[in-house]
């Protein structure tokens, strides 16, 4: 199964995600298929704190891929900041 999920960067006290299309079966930071965007929990005001690319996010749920439950929730706020 494919799904879309979060896998880690950055350094300790550091946290930054990649927003990656994978094979479930496939370890959390090994190959993936596509790279979708990125996530930054502690962004500063200067950077941005969310970035994903919603078409291609579309693209492969429309093909079968279940965003995990975090991706899934941070594609909705991010769809929210798109319209306002």
């Amino acid at each position: 199964m494919v799904t879309i999920r979060l896998t880690r960067r950055g350094g300790r006290n550091q946290p930054f995600y990649h927003v990656v299309v994978t094979d479930s079966r496939k370890r959390q930071g090994g190959p993936s298929l596509e790279h979708v965007g990125f996530f930054n929990p502690v962004a500063g005001a200067n950077e941005q704190k969310l970035r994903l690319d919603l078409p291609r996010i579309d693209y492969w749920v429309g093909q079968g891929a279940q965003p995990s439950e975090r991706v899934a929730h941070l594609v909705a706020d991010y769809r929210k900041q798109a319209t306002a």
